[in-house]
């Protein structure tokens, strides 16, 4: 054999070695290059501003906390017993000193993300009470199972982070469970995380164990991880989300301002009025991060679903629920504020085609609402009451075809590849030509999870469905996982700090809100 065929052959082995080798690498940020579906014109975003300044200024927003009411009464607000009325200048002022952009700091620094204007990140979603297993069984979930899922996170390229408590650990207390979910979001990924807002003290416990992880001066200018602060809609805010609130803006870090909308059930039953209260109920909670800690990042946030006339039961994928994503991406970005929605919502019981086709509406109508920070991207369904092993591979495909299309058209190879097309000529193929070779691999994404074979093919494969695909997939992954050591003087500190913290809490079943 001469050299040259051996050149060429080692080449050939060396590109398939390459295509075969397992590639865990995250990418990066999302820079979103597709233009924008943007149904409101000028004159009806300032109607809608103005319908919701009304609702701060007219009706109020009920904050049930001491402590936020004597917040805003030395703010300049008018406060009546538990409801505060909101000029539109002071609000206006507050949420104008809110970052645009920043960037997230993980623990390793190659996967920091950028967040805000046309940059956006994939999360996994949190708060299941049930999984669906490796075997697709549906139970209660443990801490191992926890672990599993920051596993699976830290290596679906797609994931920009690996959330928090994705399940409920039910094999530890209420009490105590904020310090070992977090310790596991930190443990098994070295991506950004978010931090546990169940309640004040938990906030507070967070912010120790970031604060043990990156130092207490590093907090004060780097964005670490998230916490989500929920409303009570319709108009109130509550102890626990404010005194949540207040642990993560004193000390810096973003706080996702999420009014909890059923469209129908506590906001109007029409599209635009329920986009009108939760962008009153959404600037309430922003304005009063700023009076928290003038500057500290925070993002426009909600969970939105609708809800069934037939059944009171929420609803995912609807066409209003995309409308209401445009909608408020624009508004969003009339304030100049990094918003986060909520990305592959399903309501179906187990990983079927209405789970598919669920999030699939959803998650291709947040990237044309161009969101930020698009949480819930992997694992739900059940309208969030499971998450589902199958469905969090597949959706993180799905977020990587998702990342793909927003990155819009490629030009790179352009000249190049025409060049092609005079050497193929009329009546050719292109299979073989060094272009395609060269190409074939980033021209077009070809998915893991799908099957395109021919009939004749899956079948002598064993007729396998997409949900056995998925869970033999997901058990590739965690065979391959290597964990992202911590640096062991931290861990050290980490776990001596939730070691102390155990003994002070009781092991109750009740939120830490006294200790």
């Amino acid at each position: 054999m001469s050299v040259a065929t051996r050149s060429r052959s080692g080449g050939r082995a060396g590109r398939r070695a390459l295509r075969t080798a397992p590639d865990h690498q995250m990418l990066p940020g999302l820079t979103r290059k597709l233009p924008l579906c943007e149904p409101l014109d000028q004159d009806q975003i300032e109607r809608l501003d103005d319908a919701s300044m009304k609702i701060l200024e007219e009706v109020g927003i009920i904050f049930r906390d001491a402590i936020a009411l004597d917040d805003w009464r030395k703010a300049g607000a008018k406060v009546e017993g538990e409801r505060v009325y909101l000029d539109r200048g002071l609000v206006r002022e507050l949420i104008r000193t809110i970052p645009s952009s920043f960037t997230y700091h993980a623990r390793n620094p190659a996967k920091n993300i950028p967040l805000g204007g046309n940059r956006s990140m994939f999360v996994p979603m949190t708060g299941a009470p049930f999984i669906r297993d490796l075997n697709d069984e549906r139970r209660n979930p443990t801490l191992e199972d926890l672990a599993m899922f920051h596993k699976l996170s830290h290596m679906l390229p797609a994931m920009h982070s690996s959330a928090h408590h994705i399940v409920e650990p039910y094999d530890h207390p209420i009490s105590h469970r904020h310090l070992r979910i977090t310790y596991s979001s930190i443990k098994y990924s070295d991506k950004t995380f978010m931090g546990m807002t169940t309640s004040p003290k938990n906030a507070e416990d967070v912010m120790e164990m970031c604060a043990l992880l990156f130092g207490e001066d590093y907090l004060e200018d780097h964005p670490v991880t998230t916490g989500n602060c929920n409303g009570n809609s319709p108009l109130v805010w509550d102890e626990t989300m404010l005194g949540a609130m207040r642990a993560f803006s004193k000390r810096n870090q973003p706080v996702l301002c999420s009014p909890f909308v059923l469209g129908g059930a506590n906001t109007p039953a029409s599209v635009v009025p329920a986009v009108a209260q939760l962008n009153a109920e959404a600037l309430s909670a922003l304005a009063y991060t700023q009076v928290i800690r003038k500057g500290a990042p925070a993002i426009y946030g909600h969970y939105l679903s609708t809800v069934s006339m037939k059944s009171g039961a929420p609803m995912a994928g609807t066409p209003e629920i995309s409308l209401m994503n445009f909608l408020i991406g624009q508004l969003a970005r009339y304030y100049d504020v990094p918003w986060r929605t909520s990305g592959s919502l399903g309501g179906a019981k187990t990983f079927d085609a209405q789970a598919g086709y669920e999030s699939a509406a959803t998650l291709s109508a947040v990237i044309h609402a161009g969101a930020n920070y698009i949480w819930h991207a992997a694992g739900w369904n059940e309208a969030g009451m499971h998450c589902s092993v199958a469905k969090f591979i597949v959706d993180a495909e799905q977020c990587a075809m998702a990342y793909r299309m927003a990155e819009g058209p490629r030009w790179d190879d352009f000249d190049e590849a025409l060049s092609a097309v005079r050497d193929v000529g009329p009546g050719g193929h292109y299979l073989g030509h060094p272009h395609t070779q060269e190409n074939f691999q980033r021209a077009f994404f070809m998915p893991d999870m799908f099957d395109n074979n021919s009939i004749e093919q899956w079948k002598a494969e064993g007729e396998v469905e997409i949900t056995e695909r998925a869970l033999t997939q997901a058990r590739k992954l965690l065979l391959e996982y290597q964990e992202p050591k911590l640096d062991e003087a931290k861990n050290e500190a980490i776990l001596d700090y939730i070691a102390r913290r155990e003994r002070e809490i009781p092991a109750e079943d009740a939120l830490n809100q006294e200790f």
